[in-house]
């Protein structure tokens, strides 16, 4: 059993919640987890649960009702052996303890990983430093004992607790600038100082970031702004470690600077702390970061550049100079910034916890995205999150960065702009826009660290922002540059003026995608879905097929070229195919409303009257029943119109499993439901149920999905009758020979690598990106041979 505080109060139970009970008892067990494993005195408990002088007479009879409540809810959750691990509420004198494993309370375990993470730290160890104490960070879900304290409870504890986060932040923010990611913390650092402009720490760190990335105007506004603030407030003067942080920031002390190797295993800046000037070297003039004013114009080298070597113009860039383990190289990338902006939620600007949480909610979909396919987000700066794409010389896929970095941007736009995500967010529709710009800019990255951010520097920054600012609302724009290196991929439309871009209206249908690439080495899996779905015809048995295999392996193209091969046979089955929402907070329901939507021929922005109509006419043709299809149509129809009527989930997850039911009867139905490991607990259920609770009729449910599905559901198909799992196993590199044989003519190997090795990386890249285009033209655009490919080699 174990206990959720970092946020609202939760009991869990063999991953399920437990219920509680009304709030003096919830406040009982929170109150007792705040002092776990010592006695707390009965009195102290009735000042927790009552203000001075408002307990009511039956005060005590109140909390022992509590206590006897929570005994029956910990006594349920006991495993029965007697180990520690079973929580226990005891009565002690002089009032009650509850015992509990320090490891099943998340406060208990936080507090252990920050002191870890500080220790690491102090031994000279940044990264995993930064690494332990975001891990403890992230195990907040919201203020502690949020519920409790939106009922007024405002104990001592709580904002001990609240203090020790806003510590553990600090320690945090210092660990990333001692490892150099002044860029990646510094939207964090801006939001608790804007909440907390008291803390002089912070601020100080703050300052810091902001001169490493060239904004010394701002950071002297930070440290003016808390001034302001101490003085007329308290009366005092900032701390000698802020007034000389302030000072080295106006003369440009070079202990501000990191020096090549990014001082690994140092603090950052100290008052009274610098290291020797032959370490530090100035910045050449020539390198310093661009004024201050122009947004995103530079996102700087946390390395100041070393003296141009002789017998090279100064300030020419290299092609490649190494600084210990940083590479520095003039090369061509392409830049997305996609800006995400949400409107205020009052008239006079007023903001709310609630947009900070969509605002997070936003920044990680859109690094979600942009990672997907291939590029590094390396600054976030307010709305703007600038990603990199094709930015070190290793990276097979850099010849593609401009399609990849298109797609991001079109694919940030679809997933922050449709309806799902607005609704899954009570209404909070981010408006979206993107530029990509490709182009020459110096680039800097450690081969050896692939999880530190590259670092970029030039004038390509300057050309996307000034393009990002004549974008409207809803649309993607490219560069010229970018058009050329992808006008193969995207179509476009020309908006009058080269300056404000080509707006991208769409990806190519006809261009060679996943159905045109073969399926190699796959012929047995193939074989055994074909033999499934055969047995489930002529028997008309219901069965689940989990397909496994790691991240980028292949099963999305497995499962569609399984779909695409049954499409052209006499009296073939009907597949219909859904998502699992790939973002936390995403519409539940959005694989059923997929199924239902292409099940019913109900197209993406249909009006909400000819989806009505499409689905009342597909049900009423699947049940034959009129009252019975009157009935389930309202409930389908809280899935295609969301908000037409308020329907409790229960109730359409009923209706949506009759109607696939009755859909199989008139015809063998094949669901194919990808990325399932993301789905919630109520999905799992649901595709569980579907096959387990069916009839007699021929439906088979194909699901996808990562090996993590299993760590959350062990049992998951275990001990059914219709289940069965198939693991997909790593491409041979046989078959990568096979598959690159076959696809390249032998005069264009060079353009995917010179060694057998590189190739195969490169190959791999590709049929693990999940995209239907990407590095893919470099392959069938040279190629000469027949595109219409047999389904497997």
């Amino acid at each position: 059993m174990r206990f959720r505080m970092l946020g609202p109060l939760e009991v869990i139970d063999a991953d399920r919640p437990v219920a509680l009970g009304g709030i003096k008892q919830r406040a009982t067990l929170g109150f007792l987890l705040l002092q776990a494993n010592r006695v707390v005195a009965t009195s102290q408990l009735l000042r927790a649960l009552w203000p001075v002088d408002e307990a009511p007479t039956s005060a005590r009879k109140i909390l022992q009702n509590a206590v006897w409540g929570l005994r029956g809810v910990l006594s349920a959750g006991a495993d029965g052996t007697g180990g520690t691990s079973a929580p226990a509420l005891l009565t002690q004198a002089p009032g009650y303890v509850l015992r509990v494993d320090p490891d099943d309370v998340d406060l208990h375990r936080f507090q252990r990983q920050v002191e870890a993470g500080r220790a690491k730290f102090s031994a000279g160890a940044p990264e995993d430093a930064a690494k332990l104490l975001r891990e403890a960070l992230t195990l907040w879900q919201g203020p502690a004992l949020a519920d409790l304290v939106e009922t007024g409870i405002a104990w001592p504890e709580l904002a001990a607790v609240e203090k020790a986060r806003l510590d553990a932040m600090e320690d945090y923010f210092e660990a990333e600038l001692a490892c150099g990611r002044h860029q990646a913390v510094l939207g964090e650092l801006e939001t608790m100082v804007a909440t907390e402009s008291l803390r002089e720490r912070s601020c100080g760190q703050l300052m810091l970031a902001l001169y490493r990335c060239g904004r010394q105007a701002d950071a002297l506004a930070v440290y003016d702004k808390v001034r302001t603030t101490l003085v007329e407030d308290l009366g005092l003067e900032p701390g000698r470690s802020l007034r000389d942080l302030q000072h080295a920031i106006l003369t440009h002390d070079t202990a501000l600077s990191l020096p090549p190797a990014r001082l690994l295993g140092t603090a950052p800046y100290q008052a009274g702390r610098r290291p020797a000037r032959e370490q530090t070297p100035e910045i050449p003039a020539q390198r310093r970061p661009a004024p201050a004013g122009v947004p995103l114009a530079s996102v700087p080298d946390p390395a100041p550049a070393a003296a141009a070597p002789q017998g090279r113009a100064p300030g020419a860039a290299p092609a490649e100079r190494r600084t210990g383990a940083t590479v520095t190289e003039r090369t061509q990338v392409s830049v997305a910034l996609i800006a995400t902006e949400l409107a205020e939620e009052t008239p006079g600007g007023a903001w709310s916890e609630s947009a900070d949480n969509a605002l997070e909610a936003v920044a990680g979909a859109v690094q979600e995205k942009a990672e997907h396919f291939g590029g590094t987000v390396v600054a976030s700066i307010g709305p703007v999150t600038l990603a990199l794409f094709g930015a070190c010389s290793g990276d097979g896929d850099r010849k593609d960065a401009a399609e990849r970095a298109v797609h991001a941007g079109l694919a940030v736009r679809d997933a922050l702009g449709s309806a799902a995500y607005a609704t899954g967010r009570h209404g909070r529709r981010p408006a979206v826009r993107a530029a990509v710009v490709t182009g020459e800019a110096i680039v800097r990255y450690r081969p050896d660290d692939p999880g530190t951010p590259p670092t970029l520097i030039g004038t390509l920054l300057h050309t996307g922002q000034s393009l990002l600012d004549r974008v409207p609302a809803g649309e993607v724009r490219v560069c010229a540059t970018t058009l050329e290196a992808a006008e193969a991929a995207i179509t476009v439309s020309p908006t009058g003026d080269p300056a404000t871009g080509w707006e991208v209206r769409g990806i190519r249908r006809e261009y060679p995608g996943d159905h045109t690439v073969p399926i190699v080495d796959r012929d047995c899996e193939l074989d055994l879905l074909r033999g499934l779905l055969s047995r489930t015809r002529h028997r008309a048995k219901p069965h689940l097929v989990t397909v496994l295999g790691d991240p980028g392996i292949g099963k999305t193209r497995f499962v569609t070229e399984f779909a695409r091969t049954f499409a052209d046979q006499p009296e073939p089955a009907r597949f219909l195919m859904g998502r699992a929402p790939s973002f936390p907070g995403d519409d539940t329901l959005a694989v059923q409303t997929e199924i239902l939507a292409a099940a019913c021929g109900i197209l993406p922005g249909q009006a909400p009257g000819e989806a009505r109509a499409h689905l009342a006419a597909t049900v009423r043709r699947v049940i034959t029943d009129a009252r019975e299809a009157d009935r389930l149509l309202r409930p389908l129809t809280a899935l295609v119109t969301p908000g037409h009527e308020p329907v409790a989930p229960a109730e359409v997850l009923s209706a949506w499993r009759r109607f696939v039911v009755a859909l199989s009867a008139e015809r063998p139905l094949v669901l194919i439901i990808d990325d399932l490991h993301r789905a919630d607990d109520a999905l799992l259920d649901c595709v569980e149920d579907l096959v387990e609770s069916a009839d007699a009729v021929p439906l088979l449910v194909v699901a996808a999905a990562r090996p993590e599905l299993l760590q959350r559901r062990p049992d998951w198909g275990a001990g059914k009758r219709h289940t069965s799992t198939l693991g997909l196993d790593p491409l041979s590199d046989a078959a990568i020979d096979r598959l690159l044989e076959f696809m390249v003519e032998p005069e264009q190997v060079a353009h995917v690598g010179e060694a057998p090795d590189d190739r195969r990386r490169y190959m791999r890249k590709l049929l693990a990106s999940g995209s239907p285009t990407g590095a893919l033209r470099h392959l069938y655009g040279r190629s000469r041979k027949q595109l219409t490919l047999p389904a497997a080699v």
